[in-house]
């Protein structure tokens, strides 16, 4: 895919990067990067993925956007409340950057869709916000050998990692199994900082980007913790798998 004159003007400052360069563009160009959410991580996530010029992006999600949102969710707007939250992030991608193409699957992903899904994508954001789902995400992409960034989000802490086939420990290497129905309050119930969102989402956005290109190292065998009331990161790394983890095993 040749870079036109416009694409060499929009994308001037990452085409300069030695990591990135003109091939490296084109590989974004060419990209398709599926979003699994369309909230709080999935809006600093698509928009600067769009902004980066990466080719086709997929968002899955089945609810409407409501006035709780938008204390997060940049991706819309107050006039968007009682939208589809799909068509609502499917338009500002396009404000951001026309030539990318968007796909929209308004409907929650499960066990009997996700495989197809997946299956059309080189690289899947898990931006969900339920332990269900992730693990959901987790299993589906290790069967799929499906490169996958999780993230989540809860008052002023985020998480993150990175799962690369052969590179790396599972979702469920380290977490095992979803925590009992109650045992942890949900997001609604603790409450979230918005600006974490955005560190987190953004930094999703970041690992497809390299993945996509080949620049740097990825979060593959490490979990990248950040407290916003400390300012402080850390990273605690974990072992190629388990041995036991349950899909690992049997897709390995």
């Amino acid at each position: 895919m040749a870079l036109s004159k416009s694409d060499r003007e929009r994308y001037a400052r990452q085409i300069i990067l030695p990591e990135i360069g003109e091939t490296g563009q084109e590989k974004l160009m060419k990209g398709r990067v599926l979003i699994i959410g369309a909230g709080g991580l999935a809006s600093p996530a698509a928009i600067y993925l769009a902004a980066a010029g990466v080719g086709t992006i997929g968002i899955a999600d089945a609810d409407v956007v409501d006035l709780s949102n938008l204390q997060r969710q940049i991706i819309h707007a107050e006039d968007d409340i009682g939208r589809e939250k799909v068509i609502s992030a499917k338009e500002s991608i396009e404000a951001i950057n026309p030539n990318i193409k968007v796909k929209t699957y308004n409907y929650f992903i499960n066990s009997e869709n996700i495989g197809k899904i997946i299956n059309g994508y080189d690289f899947v954001l898990d931006c969900c916000d339920n332990f269900e789902t992730k693990f959901l995400i987790n299993d589906a992409c290790v069967i799929s050998k499906k490169p996958f960034s999780h993230a989540g989000i809860m008052r002023f802490q985020g998480q993150l990692m990175t799962y690369v086939p052969g590179g790396g420990p599972c979702y469920r290497c380290i977490f095992k199994e979803p925590p009992p129905k109650g045992e942890l309050p949900s997001g609604k119930e603790a409450g979230v900082i918005g600006v974490v969102a955005g560190v987190i989402g953004s930094m999703q956005a970041a690992e497809a980007i390299k993945y996509l290109t080949g620049a740097g190292e990825l979060l593959t065998g490490q979990l990248l913790m950040y407290d916003a009331l400390k300012m402080e990161f850390r990273k605690t790394a974990f072992p190629n798998g388990d041995a036991e983890c349950a899909v690992c095993k049997s897709n390995s």
